[in-house]
């Protein structure tokens, strides 16, 4: 008896051992999903999407610049983390003569300029090669005009930091972007839009902006003031000017009835048409499409914020208070069927249990179960959610723009290619866009617009599998009169461009009419403009050779011409030459 009992013992001590240990990996895995990334920032992979080698760092002699430029020969990348790109340098500016100093420090040494904010987009849209950056996020200043309802704010602050400064006044924005740590410039250069169904990008809500040249010159813009500059600078993406400051009309902000509703996407349409679309009383609406892949964009979670009687003051802001719980949730998708399927579950029945709502004492004796939002409340929303610790994948934004009466055609069109590719989704919404009067113009009547995230493995494998699904959704877009979102991957063609934008060529042509020393660059404008002759390839090879040492031009070599200087890149017409270099050697000077 005395063995069988030490027997029973001893598998019982195993077998809570082994539960205690599985518990354990559980809660690690828990942890891991769960878990904030230990650095604060965006992941910096070492690959990246055009299968170009990581760049090396490299010193060019260079004399001193009258502003600090930090992170010297050093790399940036973007959200997507597959952008690293090495660069002359940063500037982060907090005055305006700091940003003219730069241009003109540039313009003198033959160094391009790229605008950035928090670089959120993904293909290379804020930085170029050797460039020299604005990191625009100390340019943060804002006031109001209360007679007026007109905010003035520069360029480099945060929806967040415009929320939290009218929260107390008691506005609101007419338009952002659905994420509040983006920067108003960035907005503005991609025209972002976001939740309020009405206003739709932020375009609408844009009265003047003041924009610095490349030669230090600032023009004040609007609709009626050099308006195509005005019109050609807003979703322009940084190549013509550096946005200095916005004037944006505001709205109040109000207390609503926040509600949802899981709907057949089928009904969609009809619902928004019939119940929503032109109801001043809804002023916000967006819709989260399934992401399980037994209903696969065919079930829907409609949100909508309606205007509601209030009487109190408003609540202070909040942080979102389930960042673990969604991040948790959104992890889990990447693990296959089940987790998708989990995930869509628990968007549906369990991350509503943490949302924050605030009532007034009457609504609550009236409406136990009503949940009421500020109109800051609602836009009050960061990225913490989308930050993980996994290292082997990431994440990608996509977006697509369709006419109101294609757009469940375009989801079931949409959801064959997802599911030949084995695409893993991890998020779909839509939303609403309006034509707007600028010139790179992604939406050419009312539209809903379908926001993709999907997870990509990092890899070689990784990057053409997410160029072949994004080349095949920009087809099925355009096959059903649609349009596609510049700011994310350069996964497409050339051609693909010009049937979403066919006035490609003529923002290209404003470039070069407003920046004729092509000093403002990025590597979309590189990949895309008609300047852009070679491959990408070929590119990388030339401006990433190791440098010579500097050499001295003789007196025989000017006296021979251009062609014989040791410098071949100074010619007198190209565009990287220094001002004072081009067109003297015609001049003999």
């Amino acid at each position: 008896m005395g063995r069988l009992r030490r027997l029973r013992m001893r598998r019982s001590t195993l077998g809570l051992l082994a539960v205690y240990m599985f518990g354990i990996a559980v809660v690690r895995q828990v942890e891991i999903y769960a878990g904030a990334p230990e650095v604060d920032g965006d992941k910096d992979c070492s690959l990246r999407a055009d299968g170009l080698p990581v760049p090396e760092s490299h010193v060019v002699p260079m004399r001193d610049a009258p502003v600090l430029v930090e992170d010297r020969n050093g790399t940036v990348n973007d959200a997507s983390c597959l952008d690293r790109t090495r660069v002359f340098g940063v500037v982060r500016p907090r005055q305006e003569e700091e940003i003219r100093e730069s241009l003109q420090f540039a313009s003198e040494e033959g160094i391009q300029v790229s605008v950035a904010g928090r670089r959120h987009s993904m293909g290379g849209q804020a930085f170029f090669r050797d460039a020299l950056v604005l990191d625009m996020q100390g340019y943060n200043r804002m006031s109001l005009d209360e007679e007026s309802g007109i905010l003035r704010v520069q360029s480099g602050a945060t929806w967040r930091e415009v929320l939290n400064y009218l929260h107390p006044l008691g506005y609101s924005v007419e338009a952002m972007q659905a994420i509040d740590i983006l920067t108003v410039g960035g907005s503005v250069a991609v025209n972002a839009h976001g939740i309020d169904h009405r206003s739709g990008s932020i375009a609408s809500s844009i009265r003047s902006m003041r924009i610095m040249l490349a030669d230090g010159s600032v023009h004040e813009v609007s609709p009626t003031v050099e308006p195509e500059l005005f019109h050609a600078a807003i979703g322009g993406y940084g190549l013509l000017g550096v946005i200095l400051e916005v004037e944006l009309s505001l709205t109040n902000n109000e207390m609503y009835r926040f509600d949802r509703r899981i709907i057949d996407t089928a009904d969609f349409p009809a619902i928004f048409a019939n119940e929503i679309d032109g109801r001043d009383d809804y002023r916000l609406m967006y819709v989260h499409l399934s992401t399980d892949p037994t209903t696969l964009l065919q079930e829907a979670i409609l949100y909508t914020y309606e205007a509601a009687d209030f009487d109190e003051a408003l609540p202070p802001l909040r942080e979102t208070g389930y960042v673990r719980g969604g991040r948790f949730m959104l992890n889990l998708a990447k693990t296959g069927t089940s987790g998708e399927r989990l995930k869509w579950f628990g968007q549906k029945h369990i991350l509503p249990l943490f949302r924050q709502c605030s009532l007034s004492r009457n609504e609550a004796l009236r409406e136990p179960e009503a949940c009421l939002v500020s109109r800051n409340q609602a836009l009050y929303e960061g990225l913490d959610v989308l930050k993980n610790k996994l290292p082997d994948d990431i994440d990608i934004l996509q977006e697509y723009f369709v006419p109101r009466p294609q757009i469940l055609p375009f989801l079931d069109s949409m959801r064959q290619v997802l599911q030949d590719n084995s695409a893993l989704l991890l998020n779909a919404s839509v939303r609403v866009v309006h034509r707007e009067e600028i010139l790179l113009n992604y939406a050419k009547e009312d539209m809903f617009s379908v926001v993709l995230y999907l997870n990509q493995e990092v890899s070689p494998a990784g990057n053409e599998k997410m160029a072949r699904v994004t080349g095949q959704l920009i087809d099925a877009a355009a096959d059903h009169g649609g349009t596609f979102y510049l700011p994310y991957q350069l996964h497409y063609s050339r051609v693909q461009l010009e049937r979403a934008y066919p006035e490609i060529d003529s923002f290209f042509a404003l470039k070069r009419k407003y920046d004729p020393t092509l000093t403002f660059m990025n590597h979309w404008y590189d990949r895309y403009s008609e300047d852009s002759e070679t491959s990408a390839e070929t590119k990388y090879v030339q401006r990433n050779a190791p440098h010579p040492e500097p050499q001295v031009a003789t007196v025989a070599m000017w006296a021979e011409g251009p062609e014989s200087l040791p410098w071949p890149q100074l010619t007198s017409s190209g565009p990287r030459a220094p001002p004072w270099f081009r067109g003297g050697l015609e001049k003999g000077t």
